[in-house]
C-alpha cells in the first residue's frame, strides 16, 4: 500500500514539473518571437535610413564632380537643405 502511495506521489510530482517546464518553454518562445519582431522592425528602419543617406551622398558627389563654380555648389547645397527642411516639416 505504501509503495502505491509513493508511486502516485512521484507521478504527481513529475506531472507538475512537466507542466511547469512546458509553460516555461512557451514563455521563452513568446519572448523570442517578440524580440525577433522588434529586431526585424529596427532592421527595416536602418535600411530605409541607409538608403536615404546613400541617395544624399550620390547627390553631393554629383554636385562636387560637376566642376561647377563654388558659388553654384553652395547654391545647390542650400537648395538641397531647403528641400530636406520642407520634407521634414511635412512629416
Amino acid at each position: 500500500m505504501s509503495l502505491a502511495a509513493v508511486m502516485i506521489a512521484m507521478v504527481s510530482i513529475f506531472a507538475i514539473l512537466g507542466g511547469m517546464y512546458k509553460r516555461r518553454l512557451a514563455f521563452l518562445e513568446r519572448k523570442l518571437e517578440i524580440t525577433a519582431g522588434q529586431t526585424a522592425e529596427k532592421a527595416a528602419q536602418y535600411a530605409a535610413h541607409n538608403s536615404e543617406i546613400e541617395n544624399r551622398l550620390r547627390v553631393l558627389e554629383r554636385i562636387v564632380t560637376d566642376g561647377a563654380a563654388p558659388h553654384d555648389i553652395a547654391r545647390q547645397i542650400d537648395a538641397l537643405r531647403d528641400h530636406d527642411h520642407v520634407k521634414v516639416t511635412q512629416q
